[in-house]
């Protein structure tokens, strides 16, 4: 059961990552998405989606690591 829902914690962060991603690549091409008015508050939103989701993932990873012993020395608290 803690399986699944460390899963569930990762995979919503990874959706909105690849969101922010498709943002950023909608951006580059010229189209523009419907909650959004300008093409560069559209790529800042995507930059902003895909870092938070992306920081989110490796902050549980370095935890879960910590937790295991299976950092740096430098990594550790």
């Amino acid at each position: 059961m803690k399986r699944i829902i460390a899963l569930i914690i990762l995979v919503i962060p990874g959706v909105l990552a690849a969101w922010g991603i498709k943002l950023m690549r909608d951006m580059a091409f010229g189209i523009l998405q419907s909650p959004f008015n300008q093409l560069w508050l559209q790529f800042l939103m995507g930059f902003i989606l895909f870092l938070g989701g992306l920081g989110f993932i490796a902050g549980f990873i370095l935890h879960r690591d910590r937790k295991r012993n299976k950092v740096q020395a430098r990594f550790k608290k």
